[in-house]
């Protein structure tokens, strides 16, 4: 029977774990946890390449299934490589890797087997790292600014096959011949690497992708269908292939005729109306934000706050605080 876990939970039980041990002495920013015994037996090695850029390697083997469930939450620059096994995130099968732009990560479930041993290699690159490589060229010159989008965007998200160039650069990440100094430079240097070989998959696959998109009106009005399941089930939408499946569409129609339809994603249409819901809710005045944070779906109080922000200026305490001294005045005035 598969063991189902939060995010929090699970990353909880990674760190939690006291037997740590260092890959190099003089490395105190490459260290190997030992996996959770609750869920398995391997290792998962974090090594901070430098400020805002992060190599991870899975090697492990579940005792059962695991699938971890996630909140909305921020997401940086990452990308994701799986050698053996279907491993996270995503759930990507052996020879497949995802590319996942920065912005906001909407509710999901992965997956992992039991079936056999999970290796994976995981990038996270901080936004502001990725274009301060890239020096002073604006992303859209290049046809890459899908990849870092503002805080309160949905995420770009897709999966690729593994060629044989990025094959090469993972197996001399996992067989790394250095230590010291030396061995961070050469990962990083193999990191920027396959960054480079994604990218240019990357550019190649959105020229191609400069047909016209027409929709039929029979697809809009499922569009329209769509939005309102989104409204209705606020606290706990569907994915985005259930989404597509409800509506009778693909979820290629249902992402590219959303943003037609409506200027934005479908998750982007949501996160919207949350904070607009929130924002009724704090002038109701009858619930706290923790509250009001679980009613309209967001993951946590601290990430509602984040951006609630963002988009009005001040947290939802202060907004709410605000509204209050105002219906006082108001009364008084009378």
């Amino acid at each position: 029977m598969p063991v189902t876990i939060s995010k929090q939970d699970y990353w909880d039980l990674i760190h939690e774990t006291q037997r740590q041990q260092k890959l190099d002495r003089n490395d105190k920013f490459d260290v190997t946890y030992q996996y959770p015994e609750q869920l398995g037996k391997g290792t998962y090695r974090e090594i901070q390449l430098r400020q805002g850029v992060e190599l991870a390697i899975d090697d492990y083997r579940l005792h059962d299934d695991v699938i971890m469930q996630h909140s909305e939450r921020s997401h940086p620059l990452e990308y994701c490589f799986s050698i053996a096994g279907k491993s996270t995130p995503n759930s990507i099968p052996s020879g497949q890797y995802s590319l996942c732009g920065s912005g906001i990560a909407p509710i999901e479930k992965w997956s992992q087997s039991a079936a056999e041993p999970i290796v994976g290699i995981n990038v996270h690159i901080e936004p502001e790292v990725f274009q301060a490589f890239l020096g002073n060229r604006e992303l859209a010159s290049i046809g890459l600014e899908h990849l870092i989008r503002e805080s309160d965007r949905y995420y770009y998200n897709r999966r690729g096959k593994t060629n044989i160039a990025m094959q090469t650069v993972l197996h001399q990440i996992l067989h790394c011949p250095f230590q010291d100094i030396t061995k961070r430079i050469y990962l990083e240097s193999k990191v920027w690497e396959l960054m480079a070989l994604l990218i240019e998959e990357e550019k190649e696959r959105h020229q191609s992708k400069r047909s016209t998109f027409t929709l039929k009106l029979d697809d809009i009005d499922r569009i329209h269908h769509a939005k309102e399941i989104l409204t209705q089930q606020i606290d706990n939408p569907p994915l985005l292939l259930d989404l597509a499946r409800q509506v009778g569409l693909n979820d290629c129609t249902l992402k590219r005729g959303f943003r037609e339809v409506f200027g934005t994603t479908a998750f982007g249409y949501l996160h919207d109306h949350r904070l607009e819901q929130a924002r009724q809710l704090l002038l109701e005045n009858r619930f706290n934000v923790s509250e009001i944070a679980a009613q309209v779906g967001f993951g946590s109080c601290s990430y509602l706050s984040k951006v609630f922000r963002k988009k009005y200026g001040v947290s939802p305490k202060q907004y709410q605080s605000q509204n209050k001294n105002s219906v006082k005045d108001k009364f008084y005035s009378v």
